[in-house]
């Protein structure tokens, strides 16, 4: 009988395992989306909306530290005066900032 017993028990024991490893995982997912994923979605989302708002004749600073007034705006590319009669064409996303 206790050879029996000795089976069961050893057979129990790692679905108990497999459970907490289990809980443990879903824990950490938990931990790295509240932590890591949502606030890089927020960072996103006012990245895009500051984006929506610019406006020929903006000022801008691009992502090299260089400041310009937006001239022209296409789908994905502005054309960006950095000096008098100097204009350059920059893709969207090298927007740092909007002042």
């Amino acid at each position: 009988m206790e050879v029996i017993d000795k089976v069961t028990d050893a057979a129990a024991a790692p679905q108990g395992d497999v459970m907490n490893m289990l809980l443990f995982c879903a824990a950490m997912f938990g931990v790295i989306y509240f932590m890591m994923i949502l606030p890089n979605k927020r960072k996103m989302k006012e990245y895009r909306d500051m984006l929506s708002k610019l406006t020929v004749g903006s000022k801008i600073l691009m992502a090299g530290g260089i400041y310009g007034v937006v001239k022209k705006i296409d789908d994905k590319d502005l054309e960006v005066e950095i000096a008098k009669g100097v204009v350059v064409k920059i893709p969207r996303s090298a927007v740092a900032n909007i002042e």
